[in-house]
């Protein structure tokens, strides 16, 4: 694409500081790219009970395999990103992109993590955050949220507590039937402070609307708790309407193979879990018709290393529409990233420097590394 086309499009698409940045930059092209693959285990606090809880949804896994990637340009400037697709995929689709311009991608889905890199490039390349990329007057401060899997009670309570001391203020956790989620929600208001919020996650195992009301009238007498997650399959369209206007709680549900206009026009959701790997053109119409019907956004689309984690911070302070971030970092042995991921108050303060503003942890990296 030319630069002509390229502001064009950058302007039809109502992103005016991206086709600014994009008038006054460098006519860079990707020269290279590296791959770091990594094998990130479960923090040892958790890794017990989270073993224990997979082994209930049959799944059988112990860590995260993770694919770092850099990408090198012409004039020397480099950006970093997440792959978010399969290793062979990624080096076949980097490949294709050395020799091209970094502007050619913009808002492009079927990059996954890789734009992610190319954002991070770009905003090195302009002077700009990542977050600047996109809105002329980002937030400098976003909520992100402390994340636990259906664990015990007792364990619950002390990552809620330790979540609370580290300066998060709300929490998503994990509802599932091999644990009383009424006994997990108990356990964890005893040990918080008032202001920590708390939703229950039920990933569809309530099932029937019955159900779902009755777990939400007793979730809701909790006064920490404030919403519950994908009650019934999403697929239960009739379902989620007979739970209109029955629930305790507001419900959020994810967008995925759902007709977001239409379930808005119902009424049947208060809130949208936005998941991987909308990470573009996706995320930003989804943005622009959140803030158009006043239903907030909570994303999960980057969630298992820091890098991602830190991304999400800036399209949430970029588009105001994206309420909350959700990321797994905090129950995994390390995030991977030089700089501490620092919450106070319940909030996180975008990094200042251009790009992501944050840097790889090479220690880190040597210590997982995998081939």
């Amino acid at each position: 694409m030319n630069r002509r086309d390229l502001l064009a499009s950058l302007a039809a698409a109502g992103l005016a500081p991206l086709a600014a940045a994009a008038q006054s930059a460098p006519k860079l092209r990707i020269s290279g790219f590296d791959i770091a693959s990594v094998r990130v285990p479960f923090a040892e606090r958790v890794r017990d009970a989270w073993l224990s809880s997979w082994k209930n949804q049959k799944r059988d896994q112990t860590d995260y395999v993770l694919h770092f990637v850099r990408l090198d340009t012409d004039e020397g400037i480099s950006g970093i990103g997440e792959v978010k697709m399969p290793k062979p995929q990624a080096e076949a689709m980097l490949k294709k992109m050395v020799g091209t311009s970094p502007w050619d991608y913009l808002l492009d889905d079927s990059l996954r993590g890789i734009l992610i890199a190319v954002y991070d490039l770009l905003g090195k390349a302009t002077n700009k955050t990542v977050a600047q990329l996109f809105a002329e007057k980002p937030l400098k401060k976003i909520t992100p949220v402390w994340w636990s899997q259906c664990f015990p009670p007792e364990v619950m309570a002390s990552e809620a507590k330790l979540g609370a001391a580290r300066g998060y203020r709300v929490h998503k956790v994990k509802a599932r039937p091999w644990i009383d989620a009424v006994q997990q929600a108990e356990a964890i208001c005893a040990v918080v402070p008032k202001n920590y919020k708390i939703w229950a996650d039920a990933n569809a195992t309530w099932e029937t609307v019955e159900h779902s009301i009755e777990m939400t009238k007793q979730l809701a007498r909790l006064p920490n708790y404030f919403a519950i997650e994908s009650p019934i399959p999403r697929a239960n369209v009739d379902g989620y309407r007979q739970l209109k206007g029955k629930l305790a709680l507001p419900v959020c549900e994810h967008v995925d193979g759902i007709d977001v206009e239409q379930w808005t026009r119902e009424g049947l959701l208060q809130s949208w879990i936005v998941g991987s790997p909308r990470m573009g053109k996706t995320l930003q119409r989804l943005a622009a018709l959140s803030k158009q019907h006043s239903k907030p956004i909570w994303i999960e689309h980057s969630i298992d290393n820091g890098i991602a984690e830190v991304f999400q911070a800036h399209q949430a302070a970029a588009w105001p529409a994206i309420q909350y971030c959700i990321a797994v970092t905090n129950v995994l042995e390390d995030d991977c990233m030089k700089e501490p991921f620092t919450v106070r108050d319940g909030s996180f303060t975008i990094p200042s420097k251009p790009g992501l503003g944050v840097s790889l942890d090479e220690a880190a990296l040597d210590k997982y590394r995998i081939a």
